[in-house]
């Protein structure tokens, strides 16, 4: 077992929460390049340092630090949400962070830390991971543009000072993500860890309708070619048709809604919204991909509203890797007998990326309530503890 200590993890997470702290609770704001962001990132590289490690910052933001020789690599991220909790992607790091302590103190094996830049998706999703593992080329994601308007190449100027070469991920023999849940099943369960198995695939479309605007008070309903009504009857379409081929992980979201001219007296002449899909089966989310268009392309032509459907990338279920999946279920029987447990995750995360290049594996502790995203979300600081151990458990198990 390595010596990791709790004290001084739990410790290190609530230094890091100060960067950006926000809220009555344990909120942060931390946005990819923000201040904040970058000012907690270079307190990381100091802890990295303090922990016998090289701190290296690549061109996109991502921090690693480095351990002498080939080894494991272990982290996840450590900007937030617009408004977001203190351990999305901040657990993993920190506990990332205290192994490799430990497996120093102890002489070995090698064992390296990533905090990822832009996990939470300033400029989309998993930038970070996504331009170091060659998935997206730096050149297109600094095209990229943020709410405000900021494009990537010069947001990241913020961090010009500290980038340096890019690190070679030939150096490292896999990667393990620890991190919060964000979903509800470990906490019903009763359970204090999750191994992954495979983190589901995401889809998404955005569409357009077009009818007519017209004066809400003169114009009856039977003439109204209403956008927002369109939208109304997809969603409720929606609901009931793919609900026939979904299991109790699938979900499906109409999430960005954009109302056109959006005003109270005057019939909605434009409505743009995304509907996005998951599922770990990508037959599945095939058949839900055919229901979605039929019933948008329905709806619309019985409404008589003009439609445009924009394509958006899609991201494909990941399988997590076989022997690192069983290194973590064998640890996690140690440290929690009985209270652990395989399962998919729902959220998109930077190992999906990283699998590209490397083994990668994912570790999960509960969320309370299963709240994420959010001021609200917190763990259980027994449950932390006890995610640490299973993860340095793992670890000692490479060497």
């Amino acid at each position: 077992m390595l010596p990791v200590q709790p004290d001084r993890f739990l410790a290190d997470l609530h230094n890091l929460r100060r960067f950006g702290a926000a809220g009555v609770a344990k909120g942060v704001i931390r946005p990819a390049f923000s201040d904040a962001d970058v000012a907690a990132r270079e307190w990381l590289a100091a802890q990295m340092t303090e922990a016998g490690l090289k701190p290296r910052f690549d061109a996109v933001g991502n921090l690693f630090g480095l351990a002498k020789g080939r080894g494991i690599l272990l982290g996840s991220h450590s900007d937030s949400q617009p408004a977001g909790g203190w351990l999305d992607g901040a657990f993993g790091v920190i506990a990332a962070l205290e192994v490799a302590r430990a497996a120093q103190d102890a002489g070995g094996p090698p064992v390296s830390v990533v905090s990822f830049q832009d996990e939470e998706g300033r400029f989309g999703a998993t930038v970070g991971s996504g331009v170091w593992t060659g998935a997206v080329p730096l050149a297109e994601a600094d095209n990229a543009v943020d709410d405000a308007g900021v494009t990537l190449a010069s947001a990241r100027r913020a961090m010009a000072h500290l980038a340096g070469d890019p690190v070679p991920s030939d150096r490292f023999t896999g990667f393990i993500e620890p991190h919060i849940e964000q979903g509800p099943w470990l906490e019903q369960a009763g359970h204090a860890v999750g191994v992954v198995t495979t983190i589901v695939g995401l889809r998404q479309i955005e569409v357009t309708l077009d009818g007519q605007q017209n004066h809400a008070g003169t114009t009856s309903m039977a003439l109204r070619r209403d956008a927002v009504q369109g939208m109304v009857a997809i969603a409720s379409a929606l609901n009931a048709r793919l609900a026939e081929v979904a299991t109790e992980r699938t979900v499906w979201t109409i999430g960005r809604v954009v109302v056109s001219p959006n005003a109270g007296s005057i019939v909605p002449g434009r409505c743009v919204f995304s509907v996005q899909w998951r599922d770990a089966d990508s037959a599945r989310l095939d058949r839900m991909e055919t229901i979605i268009r039929d019933t948008v392309a329905e709806v619309a032509a019985a409404r008589g509203l003009r439609l445009n459907v924009g394509e958006q990338p899609a991201l494909p279920p990941v399988a997590m890797d076989a022997h690192l999946q069983d290194l973590l279920a064998r640890s996690a029987e140690d440290f929690a007998p009985g209270r652990w447990q395989r399962m998919p995750s729902g959220a998109v995360h930077d190992a999906g990326y990283v699998a590209r290049v490397l083994p990668v594996a994912m570790l999960f502790v509960p969320s309370i309530g299963g709240i994420s995203h959010d001021f609200a979300e917190d763990t259980d600081e027994a449950d932390l503890v006890a995610g640490l151990r299973v993860l340095a458990g793992a670890v000692a198990r490479t060497g």
